[in-house]
């Protein structure tokens, strides 16, 4: 029962892993792996050395924290707030409601944005001018970029991790409420003391994986918001690599650039594992 699995991991995930080796080539596609020209670190010492990194990795790292600070703890509140709801047919359709954005895609969720927030004709701005206030520039300005990808992220991406956290909650043993109440606990204690605990694991699974691709801020959605005016506090590693890599033929760079990402995340990765644990959870593995 598990060959399928293994076979699909196998094919999917570990044999492309042998394409990293392109990193550290002069990669040609016509020449192939076995006969590009092997440079070694040249394409991470170019990256590290470029004018561009430390302004690549303050902008991907700064969205990067936006979405754990701001978006990640939001399903985690609705999901709470859902549990508290005794009416079936209402949670049921706040769920539908919040869930759906997760189906569309980013060109379609960028379109909805540009047609609330562009500075021609925006419902957003028609409203703020008719209340006697200027328009605000959203979709160009390098103040409101982080903010709008956040919320874009937080309107598209909630529903679906309520879903997860939602699941999580069904799993808690409802004798632990009748308990606690017969004690005299209130829904804040009942909270406190039963609910968060019971989630907890999965809150510390989630975050650490969350973690995992820091700096995996995304290619579609940030390319469709960029434009020349904003790039200075857009520009990520994704849209780098495509811009720089992919369209100027630096196959080899842009291995490199995912390979740093990589290490970047798997560091990540371990080091909140081992403190999950230093503080009594479980962890991934």
């Amino acid at each position: 029962m598990l060959l399928p699995g293994v076979i699909y991991f196998l094919i999917f995930r570990y044999l492309p892993m042998w394409g990293l080796v392109i990193a550290f080539q002069n990669y040609m596609p016509f020449l192939g792996i076995s006969k590009s020209e092997w440079v070694g670190f040249a394409h991470f010492h170019a990256l590290f050395s470029s004018p561009d990194f430390w302004m690549l990795l303050r902008n991907t790292a700064i969205l990067a924290a936006y979405n754990i600070f701001l978006f990640f703890p939001l399903p985690i509140i609705i999901a709470l707030m859902l549990n508290e709801v005794r009416h079936e047919v209402y949670k049921k359709f706040v769920v539908l409601l919040v869930y759906v954005p997760h189906f569309l895609s980013w060109v379609i969720v960028v379109s909805f944005f540009y047609f609330f927030f562009t500075i021609e004709n925006g419902i957003v701005n028609e409203i703020l001018q008719s209340l006697g206030f200027q328009k605000v520039h959203f979709l160009d300005s390098t103040r409101w970029f982080r903010p709008m990808v956040t919320l874009e992220v937080i309107w598209k991406e909630t529903g679906w991790g309520t879903i997860i956290f939602m699941a999580a909650l069904s799993g808690v043993n409802p004798q632990l409420y009748e308990a606690a109440r017969m004690d005299g606990a209130n829904r804040w204690r009942q909270l406190y003391h039963i609910t968060l605990p019971s989630i907890r694991s999965t809150i510390v699974i989630l975050l650490i994986l969350r973690l995992g691709s820091f700096l995996d801020t995304g290619f579609e959605q940030i390319y469709l918001m960029l434009n020349t005016l904003n790039r200075e506090v857009g520009e990520v590693f994704d849209t780098y690599v495509y811009t720089v890599g992919i369209l100027g033929g630096q196959f080899g760079f842009s291995a490199a650039v995912g390979m740093f990402k990589s290490v970047i995340g798997l560091v990540l990765v371990l080091l909140t594992n081992r403190l999950a644990k230093k503080f009594g959870e479980e962890g991934i593995y």
